[in-house]
C-alpha cells in the first residue's frame, strides 16, 4: 500500500503575518526615529546645552551654530524565507533458505525480512533586511527652526 506524504505545513508558512508585522515594525520604527529627531532639536535649541565662548555673552545653542537634527528615513525593507523539504522511502527485502536432509526426515528453514521507511525532513531559514537613509528634515520644521533663530537673535539684541 503507497504512503502519501502530506506536505500541507509547507503551504501553511505565514507569510502574509510576516509581511503585515514588518510593515508595522516598519511605520513604528519611522514614527520612534521621527520623535527622536524632534527630542534632538529641542535639545539643540536648549541655552544649557548650548556653548559660551566667553563669559560676558549668554551660551549660544546648537541649533544657532549650525547643528541640525538628523532625520531618516527606512526606504525599504525586504523579507527572505528559504524552505527545504526532503522526503525519501526506502524498502528492503529478503530471503534466506537453509535444507537439511537427514535419514527418515526432512527439515527446511527459511528466513524472511521485509523493511519499509519513510523519512521526511523540513528546514527554514528567513532573514529581514532594512536600509535607512539620512533625509532632509521637512521644510516645515526647517521654517519653524528659522523662527526660532530669529526670534533668539531678537531677544539677544
Amino acid at each position: 500500500m503507497a504512503k502519501t506524504l502530506d506536505y500541507s505545513p509547507l503551504a501553511q508558512a505565514p507569510l502574509p503575518q510576516m509581511v503585515e508585522k514588518l510593515g508595522t515594525a516598519i511605520a513604528n520604527a519611522q514614527f520612534a526615529m521621527d520623535q527622536n529627531a524632534i527630542r534632538i532639536a529641542r535639545l539643540l535649541t536648549d541655552p544649557e546645552s548650548g556653548v559660551r565662548f566667553n563669559e560676558n555673552e549668554p551660551p549660544r545653542t546648537l541649533l544657532e551654530l549650525g547643528f541640525t537634527p538628523t532625520f531618516y528615513q527606512l526606504t525599504e525593507a525586504t523579507i527572505d524565507a528559504k524552505v527545504t523539504f526532503n522526503a525519501s522511502k526506502s524498502s528492503s527485502f529478503s530471503v534466506g533458505a537453509e535444507v537439511g536432509v537427514n535419514v527418515g526426515y526432512f527439515a527446511a528453514s527459511v528466513n524472511a525480512s521485509y523493511s519499509s521507511k519513510y523519512s521526511f525532513d523540513v528546514g527554514g531559514s528567513s532573514s529581514i533586511s532594512a536600509r535607512f537613509v539620512s533625509v532632509p528634515a521637512p521644510a516645515p520644521f526647517n521654517d519653524l527652526l528659522a523662527e526660532v533663530r530669529a526670534r533668539k537673535r531678537a531677544k539677544d539684541t
